[in-house]
């Protein structure tokens, strides 16, 4: 693997598919991954979807593990999460508006690659990655109560995944870290709202829709509407 990245300046993110047996029942849920490219250190969040909230809480949980943002380019496939739309065969993106302002939030330079065969080789690093955590930890495939769980271990598994050499290179991924994290960006103090907030009013059943889901509420709330920011894997109301 050669050594051409500066260290603290890039990172690649993408999201996987992999298979779960959760509370017995065999799913397909998403691998959130966020690599450094210099260190090839990289953090990994299980999601019962890929969608935008997915996409934001993984980044927040990559950043506060990393504890910096890095100081170039984050690089990115055209996801729907973030691109809303892609201006002819250039760079050129209209990113949505909870992604710039997540963007902003994190000061992120965020790097778009070409769509189709073009864009294959950029971002190879952390397509690599979620192969290799595939292959390493959900063979055979892992059987969970709850997400929370299945997280619980994929962080030892980052931890465990540190030690490791990439490649013919001399030093761990760890040693290489080591020297890329004092160069990373320090965090944003105040955090960023990564639920959406949406308000329904509540029907005569005691329901509310969000989405394409129902969900129960107090009957007192009935005929009103309510405040409900909705996460990546749990409602608030």
């Amino acid at each position: 693997m050669s050594q051409t990245h500066l260290p603290g300046h890039e990172a690649e993110v993408d999201f996987g598919d992999v298979t779960v047996r959760l509370a017995g029942e065999l799913v397909t849920c998403y691998l959130f991954s966020l690599r450094l490219s210099y260190s090839g250190k990289a953090v990994h969040r299980v999601f019962a979807s890929c969608g935008q909230e997915a996409f934001f809480e993984g980044h927040v949980h990559a950043l506060r593990t990393l504890d910096g943002v890095p100081r170039s380019k984050i690089r990115y496939d055209n996801l729907k999460s973030a691109v809303a739309q892609v201006l002819g065969l250039n760079r050129a993106r209209v990113g949505t508006d909870r992604w710039i302002a997540f963007r902003s939030h994190f000061n992120i330079e965020s790097f778009y690659c070409r769509p189709g065969i073009e864009g294959v080789h950029e971002k190879g690093g952390v397509e690599g990655m979620i192969g290799y955590f595939r292959r390493n930890h959900f063979t055979p495939v892992p059987e969970v109560d709850c997400l929370a769980e299945l997280n619980e271990m994929v962080d030892q598994w980052d931890l465990h995944d540190g030690h490791r050499r990439i490649g013919s290179r001399p030093r761990t991924v760890d040693e290489y870290f080591a020297v890329e994290q004092p160069l990373l960006m320090p965090l944003p103090r105040e955090p960023f709202e990564t639920g959406r907030l949406f308000t329904p009013r509540v029907d005569r059943y005691s329901q509310i829709a969000v989405r394409t889901n129902r969900y129960s509420v107090p009957t007192r709330l009935i005929g009103k509407r309510v405040r409900v920011v909705l996460h990546a894997s749990h409602l608030v109301v």
